[in-house]
């Protein structure tokens, strides 16, 4: 096998920001296409292998992960013959979905199995077809992850009751950003509203000037209908450009709720 270099890793500002979210430790990255269950086709993430969760971003600079997948329960990893070339599928089979996986080569599918496994199986896969330095890198992975959770399990009550607070809380004192954000476009965040009206009706995207951000939202009166407004940053607040004026604090979930009865999730 030729020697691959690695993916390149996020920049180091990116780095930090996204540490801020989770503590769980960093042990892969790289380019993914995902398709879950509730995807009608696969989508392209950068992605992060943290501890034993897979966080998707929609880009290498995004500091907001789009989804997570967690894999501490997997039940196996199986591969999937491909008729693309130069391409590695596999599925993971989890209790209670099964998530396909397809990396750009097949040398960055060694390695993204070579990683599920050794964090999930907790020792390092013999049946995987990787360089002499790969091989140290997961079983220095292994002892990390084994160290982690010998740490994690001696923790007292409360700190684990901390550790297992949805990741929401987390965003809302760091990283300011609720479950209804999408890094998508005007036109993107009307096409997921109209195509999934069961799943909710807000999308919280950010704005045309990269600055301020927007709310897109389905309504139900008549006739279904989409409208936009601007969420304009005012000093340490924002404002929801509405006939009437809205100033409250972006973090503020509860406010979104009762303005609009559900959440895009």
């Amino acid at each position: 096998m030729m020697a691959k270099k690695p993916p390149k890793p996020a920049p180091r500002r990116i780095f930090q920001e996204r540490s801020k979210i989770t503590a769980l430790p960093l042990y892969f990255e790289g380019f993914l296409l995902v398709k879950r269950s509730e995807y009608q086709e696969y989508k392209h993430y950068w992605t992060e292998l943290r501890g034993t969760t897979l966080f998707f971003y929609t880009d290498k600079k995004s500091t907001i992960y789009v989804d997570k997948l967690d894999i501490i329960d997997l039940t196996c990893l199986a591969d999937q013959n491909s008729t693309e070339k130069n391409c590695a599928k596999f599925t993971l089979v989890l209790p209670k979905e099964e998530v396909h996986l397809k990396t750009e080569n097949t040398e960055s599918g060694e390695e993204w199995r070579g990683f599920i496994l050794t964090v999930t199986e907790l020792s390092v896969p013999l049946h995987v077809s990787l360089l002499p330095g790969q091989v140290i890198r997961l079983h220095e992975v292994l002892e990390r992850e084994k160290k982690r959770r010998t740490e994690t399990e001696q923790l007292p009550c409360s700190s684990l009751e901390k550790e297992k607070e949805p990741i929401e809380d987390y965003v809302d004192v760091l990283n300011p950003m609720p479950a209804c954000f999408y890094a998508v476009s005007r036109k993107e965040a009307t096409e997921m509203l109209e195509k999934n009206p069961s799943l909710g009706n807000m999308i919280l995207r950010p704005g045309s000037d990269s600055r301020n951000y927007s709310i897109t939202i389905r309504q139900e009166i008549d006739l279904p209908r989409i409208k936009h407004y601007k969420v304009m940053s005012v000093g340490q607040n924002y404002t929801i450009e509405l006939e009437k004026p809205v100033t409250p604090s972006l973090l503020s979930l509860s406010l979104y709720r009762s303005m609009i009865h559900l959440e895009y999730v």
